[in-house]
């Protein structure tokens, strides 16, 4: 038995976890792992940048794999064994013997799934139980397993699968994490400069209200000064006059008079310093809330987008594209520039919605007025109806990858427009007017600009 054992796990060893046959090709993963060369491949076809073991789901660089040739011989070995197995046993299989009574095995008991003697049929162990001859009771036990083959290769195809998904989703998670912890590490660096920048800003403030205090300050004490020499010259005038003759005394002392008079102490210089106090700006508190109080879930209409402009199939985003095939005419549509308005309009309360913009070159976005006129030559103007800012990606850049993240917020009452750059966290601009009837998102796209992207997004 312990042989048996050993054997079998030699035979498991030298088995691939993917597609459980013996290892073809073996390479050794970064974790320690083996797998065929074609089975690891197959699973990693559709996978980029990060590649898990299908064992422990380790990363695993594919230009890592290592090609196993010791493990590669020691499967060859191991393939032997069976075969030799198998053929000791067909021999001992020729004249199989009963245990107890060293009788031919003959039958077979379907209810105890046991090879029986003759002598076995008659014992009352198996009296009344379905016995077969062993040749009739092989047969239907292989039609039984046959039967079993198709439902385990469904099974173990939905368990690859399931087994795929679960990798992907892994995959799809740790990317999103990695996303998050970047645009984390991002606010705090943001957050840092904004605290930099105030910590200089307000150790500036001190620098100049100290230095400010100190000129003053030596002023007053020049100006005590000048007073106590005043006063001690007085009083040396004073007490030598005391000491002169009658005459003397009555003569030059109007001088002295006058100036005793009209003695003036200069006032004590004060000043309080007032503590400066630190703070945050205000917007890193309020946006946030702003984000999950008044969030709108947009859907673009096509049936106002310019003929150059390609609406998804979950009208939450927009491309330009200077043919659009499945274009067909329609009256209110943008005609003259590349917009699109959405389904959704606002004529009243507070609304909040939150765009990402991907490509390089000139787009913008806003809010405009239902009636506002979309066969007009000129360009959107507030005094038109509609509120539109025009930020620019880097155009300088040749990638695609340039990302923006923009928030608009409408208060319909107080008549406000914003604009804020939600990586950076800041207010970008505010238009003020008076709001008198719908207003409707308003996006679009310059025909110069190379692959941009505006897809509206749900924050989570």
């Amino acid at each position: 038995m312990a042989v048996t054992a050993s054997l079998a796990e030699l035979q498991a060893e030298a088995s691939c976890p993917i597609c459980l046959g013996y290892l073809k090709d073996p390479v050794t993963t970064h974790c320690g792992h083996n797998f065929c060369r074609s089975c690891i491949h197959q699973c990693w076809e559709d996978l980029q940048d990060i590649f898990p073991c299908p064992v422990c789901l380790h990363h695993c660089p594919e230009e890592n794999l290592r090609s196993n040739t010791q493990f590669r011989h020691m499967t060859d070995v191991v393939q032997q064994l069976p075969a030799m197995r198998r053929k000791r046993k067909v021999q001992e299989e020729e004249e199989p013997l009963c245990g107890k009574h060293c009788l031919r095995l003959a039958l077979f008991c379907e209810k105890d799934l046991e090879l029986l003697c003759p002598q076995c049929r008659v014992s009352s162990d198996h009296q009344h139980h379905p016995l077969l001859p062993i040749e009739q009771a092989a047969a239907r036990n292989r039609r039984k397993l046959k039967s079993y083959i198709q439902p385990l290769k469904e099974k173990i195809e939905d368990a690859k699968m399931r087994r795929e998904a679960t990798m992907l989703k892994s995959v799809n998670e740790k990317r999103k994490m990695e996303t998050w912890r970047k645009e984390l590490q991002s606010e705090f660096e943001e957050i840092k400069i904004s605290l930099v920048k105030e910590q200089a800003a307000i150790c500036a403030s001190l620098l100049v209200e100290e230095h400010d205090a100190e000129e003053k300050l030596a002023e007053n004490q020049r100006q005590i000064s000048e007073h106590l020499l005043v006063l001690q010259n007085l009083l040396n005038a004073v007490t030598e006059k005391g000491f002169q003759g009658d005459l003397d005394v009555l003569t030059g002392t109007e001088n002295i008079y006058n100036t005793y008079e009209n003695l003036k102490a200069p006032a004590v210089f004060s000043h309080e310093f007032r503590k400066k106090s630190l703070g945050l700006p205000p917007h890193y508190f309020g946006l946030h809330r702003m984000m999950s109080t008044f969030q709108e879930d947009l859907t673009l209409d096509p049936e106002t987008a310019h003929p150059s402009l390609i609406i998804s199939g979950d009208r939450k985003s927009v491309i330009f594209c200077r043919m659009n095939p499945g274009f067909t005419d329609n009256p209110q549509s943008f005609c003259f520039y590349p917009a699109v308005r959405s389904r959704e309009g606002f004529d009243a309360g507070r609304h909040f919605w939150h765009v990402e913009v991907r490509g390089t070159g000139a787009w913008s976005l806003g809010v405009c007025k239902e009636t506002f006129p979309r066969d007009g030559l000129r360009s959107p103007t507030p005094q038109m109806g509609c509120w539109e800012i025009q930020p620019f990606c880097s155009s300088c850049s040749t990638r695609n990858t340039e990302v923006q993240q923009m928030g608009i917020f409408l208060d319909y009452e107080l008549g406000e427009v914003s604009f804020y750059n939600l990586k950076t966290r800041s207010h970008v601009y505010t238009f003020t007017d008076k709001f008198t009837e719908k207003l409707v998102p308003y996006f679009s796209v310059d025909p110069s600009s190379q692959a941009v992207t505006i897809n509206i997004v749900i924050d989570q």
